[in-house]
């Protein structure tokens, strides 16, 4: 089977047998268990993560509680830019909702990557910018909404996490708590 940046890449140039082999050594592929960490808060970031099947929560710790900031699925990226680029603690978890299989993109070995294949460096360093930009206009987008309205576009948008993580975790998703999200749920079936 075919890494699947392998697979990616290949759609858009043509990539040497020397070229794969280093694709598949820079960016292993792991699976994890459900409940498992990709990053705890606290830890220094090295590197980021593509997900192939599973899912991943984004949350914060605040005064005790854990709120969730997203949720990542197959073909979907997440990393803490911050944390990578200044070398600094994380502020934010990353944790498995689900048995979760990943590529994982370790800083050292991609910039191994880029000096070894310099043609990649602007193509992968165009890819992250897009999906970052994406990332946040849709995070900006979603919290301008009120919860009701979130909860609508998740149902519309991305259906399949209703059933893939706990009720309280989209509560907390939305911003609101399990009672509230369960109001708005009553509300959407009498509609």
């Amino acid at each position: 089977m075919k890494h699947i940046f392998v697979s990616l890449i290949s759609q858009m140039t043509k990539i040497t047998q020397e070229e794969e082999l280093f694709i598949a050594y820079t960016f292993p592929i792991k699976t994890f268990e459900k409940g498992a960490y990709l990053l705890r808060e606290g830890e220094v970031a090295k590197g980021s993560f593509f997900i192939i099947k599973g899912c991943v929560r984004e949350y914060v710790l605040l005064d005790g509680e854990e709120k969730t900031i997203a949720f990542y699925t197959e073909n979907q990226s997440l990393a803490n830019q911050s944390s990578i680029s200044n070398k600094t603690p994380s502020k934010i978890n990353f944790v498995c909702s689900e048995e979760t299989t990943v590529v994982i993109t370790d800083v050292d070995k991609e910039k191994a990557f880029y000096n070894k294949f310099p043609r990649f460096k602007e193509f992968c360093l165009e890819e992250m910018d897009r999906i970052i930009g994406e990332q946040r206009e849709q995070l900006t987008e979603f919290y301008r909404l009120k919860p009701e309205d979130k909860y609508v576009k998740l149902v519309k948008e991305r259906p399949d996490l209703l059933n893939r993580v706990p009720q309280y975790q989209i509560a907390s998703y939305l911003g609101v708590k399990p009672e509230t999200l369960s109001r708005i749920r009553a509300r959407m079936v009498q509609k």
